[in-house]
């Protein structure tokens, strides 16, 4: 049953993330996430069932439009398979009990960001507020009522201490160090996280970012880089793999 699970959460994560990559490119645009439906970019061909399996349709498809056989990014299925991925690792990093539920929309958040601020450098709020009113229910159905004080203090600790090193950014580089969404997305950090592992998300971003920055930066004219799919990397890293900065730093005191 376990092979059969861990099957079942990668199978949904590559459906979901398929998804996810549309609302993430939809939804800055303020297009709708249901129409038009998926077509080739090419010549507008509209997908069939048949051409939406993720991962298997590209390879099934030879990496092609059906209609113009103009070929298709590789982004995609990569893409998918790594939201599979993340939805596996969640799967064996928590079971399949009622606690994988936030982890899982947790994750579902972060990818949406990723995909909307590498396109557009904007971390929309209609995905910040949707999703951290489904956490904050979350919580309550899982953990009861009486977690909501310390996960909303947690938050405001999170947002607070990101703004505060925005405002200091913007000293030191003398222009704006970051972005609203940035700092909002912190607090949604410290309602899953808490207050310590939203810092510690931030470093593990900060250190994931640095050498794929200097990288895209050798290939792009703009020297303009989103910091929020690296914070999304960070965070993702912590939640799947029950990183705790308080233990890490008691291990290493010892």
């Amino acid at each position: 049953m376990y092979i059969y699970y861990c099957f079942v959460f990668f199978i949904f994560g590559t459906v979901l993330g398929s998804f996810f990559n549309v609302v993430g490119y939809r939804l800055p645009r303020n297009e709708s996430i249901v129409y038009p439906p998926s077509h080739c970019p090419n010549c507008n061909h509209r997908l069939k069932m048949g051409e939406l399996i993720p991962i298997f349709s590209y390879l099934i498809q030879g990496g092609k439009c059906k209609n113009c056989h103009k070929h298709i990014s590789l982004y995609y299925p990569i893409f998918e398979a790594l939201c599979g991925l993340a939805f596996l690792l969640a799967y064996i990093s928590y079971g399949l009990t009622l606690e994988v539920i936030i982890p899982l929309t947790f994750i579902s958040m972060l990818i949406i960001i990723m995909v909307s601020d590498y396109y557009y450098m904007i971390i929309p709020d209609e995905v910040l507020i949707f999703f951290g009113i489904l956490l904050l229910i979350e919580q309550i159905l899982i953990n009861g009522i009486s977690v909501v004080p310390l996960n909303l203090l947690n938050a405001l600790i999170a947002f607070g201490l990101m703004f505060l090193l925005k405002i200091f950014g913007d000293f030191i580089f003398k222009k704006e160090s970051m972005g609203g969404g940035d700092i909002k997305l912190l607090g949604l950090f410290g309602l899953v996280l808490g207050w310590p592992n939203s810092l510690f998300a931030i470093i593990l971003g900060s250190v994931i970012g640095l050498p794929i920055s200097l990288i895209v930066l050798m290939f792009k004219k703009s020297h303009i880089i989103p910091f929020g799919p690296f914070l999304a990397l960070g965070a993702m890293t912590i939640v799947l793999f029950k990183l705790d900065i308080i233990n890490i730093i008691n291990l290493l005191t010892i």
